[in-house]
């Protein structure tokens, strides 16, 4: 471990940088394929709109961001000692 680098990021990287391209990319596809049912369901929208694709998945990414981020951090203001002894 670096000393330059704080011990959540190798923790952030494993499940954000990992998980979160390959999520994004998944939901993008699946809803361009979705296109021809979801065009019934928007208004004032097109269903091809790529404002609203790029908004969407980078809310999506910044919610993983803080999602995979908070647990990180706590997990390293937990004394490992206390951890150990706790199982």
């Amino acid at each position: 471990m670096s000393p330059l680098m704080p011990c959540w990021y190798f923790t952030l990287s494993d499940s954000f940088i990992a998980k979160t391209p390959v999520g994004v990319v998944a939901g993008l596809a699946g809803s361009a394929v979705m296109t021809r049912f979801l065009r019934s369901l928007l208004f004032g929208v097109k269903a091809t709109d790529p404002l609203t694709y790029l908004a969407i998945a980078g809310l999506l990414t910044v919610v993983t961001l803080f999602a995979c981020l908070v647990p990180a951090h706590r997990a390293t203001r937990v004394d490992p000692l206390i951890a150990l002894r706790h199982d």
